[in-house]
């Protein structure tokens, strides 16, 4: 009879734990496509949320129309520059295809100096001879080539879209949070306490501070430089512009001075541009590039400090990962583990500080 029971107990069990299994995939296989808008939108939400309350304490409206507002605000901001960036870009490229297409392209002869080139001199020039006199020769010469990189690029274009798309639904989910932040805050808190025990307002807390400096010091110093940068290549003409904001964001996040996307720009501005007006885009560009130098102290005062390889290796990691939305969550996310990491190394000896 024991036994009956035992086996009858053990079925049981097992049939329960496979019913929670299969939910718990099926749901993970639902939510996946938006896991990484859900963990961007919170911590857009974690690191405004302070913004938000003095807002409503100032208006003397309610969470819900400020939350709205702040959504409403953030998109125009990211949509009318995307559509300002994009419009300057396809205006740049437009005559070039025109003159393909045309077959009107006028490639000139290579200079003498080509063929003084150190080991790639000769290729060069000879190749650039024929491409100046048939240029659809080389053109057929490449088209493997030519393929595979329009091929790279179109779905380099369409990883933008998706990111474009993936950011204004994080946005939605963040204004969702910010409306009702005491509910969600007390669920969270739960949680902690379910996994850490009295701990759990501890890393709660710590988890918020890590968020908010690294929000700030990394991830908003990055998008003003990218502004700024973006805003100086507009009025100095420079093509193509928005692939270099989006360039010089990838450097500002992953602690790379932005000159290295700036400084080559303007030199190229110096060969169609006058003198004066290329050397105030270089200086402009320096002092783009230069200014985190300023702003972080400024914005992550308030933070923890977080080493330099940390922010990194999880921007770089996230990128690769999620593309241009992991270059974001990444660093933030690789931050909170380092943090909580520290804190337990040093929790036993409390005189002692972190790296």
């Amino acid at each position: 009879m024991e036994k009956r029971e035992f086996e009858k107990n053990a079925l049981e069990a097992a049939i329960k734990i496979a019913i929670v299994a299969i939910l718990g995939v099926w749901t993970y296989q639902i939510v996946k496509p938006f896991i990484m808008p859900i963990i961007w939108g919170t911590i857009i939400a974690v690191a405004v949320e302070p913004f938000i309350a003095r807002c409503v304490s100032t208006l003397g409206v309610g969470r819900k129309v400020v939350a709205i507002l702040f959504g409403l605000l953030v998109i125009v901001a990211l949509i009318v520059p995307v559509v300002k960036l994009s419009a300057s870009s396809y205006d740049a490229l437009m005559p070039m295809l025109k003159n393909l297409q045309g077959r009107e392209l006028i490639i000139p002869p290579p200079p003498e100096s080509v063929q003084g080139w150190p080991l790639i001199g000769t290729y060069v020039a000879k190749l650039w001879m024929q491409a100046s006199t048939n240029i659809g020769t080389v053109l057929k010469q490449f088209a493997p080539q030519l393929k595979t990189a329009a091929s790279y690029l179109l779905g380099s274009v369409g990883g933008g879209v998706k990111a474009v798309v993936m950011f204004l639904i994080s946005i939605i989910i963040a204004s969702a949070l910010l409306a009702s932040a005491q509910r969600w805050e007390g669920i969270i808190q739960r949680i902690m306490r379910r996994f850490a025990g009295d701990k759990g307002p501890e890393i709660t807390s710590l988890s918020t501070a890590t968020i908010r400096g690294v929000m700030l010091g990394v991830v908003g110093v990055a998008i003003i430089q990218s502004v700024l940068a973006a805003i100086g290549m507009l009025v100095a003409g420079i093509p193509v512009a928005g692939l270099w904001a989006v360039l010089v964001l990838v450097c500002a996040v992953i602690q790379m001075p932005p000159i290295l996307v700036l400084g080559p720009i303007a030199a190229w501005n110096y060969t169609v541009a006058d003198t004066t007006p290329a050397t105030i885009f270089l200086v402009y560009s320096i002092l783009v590039s230069s200014s985190d130098s300023i702003l972080k102290p400024l914005l992550m005062g308030r933070g923890v400090d977080i080493p330099m390889m940390v922010i990194l290796i999880g921007a770089l990691g996230g990128l690769m990962l999620s593309g241009i939305i992991g270059l974001f969550i990444g660093a933030v996310v690789v931050a909170i583990s380092y943090t909580l990491f520290m804190a337990w190394v040093y929790e036993a000896d409390e005189t002692d500080t972190p790296l």
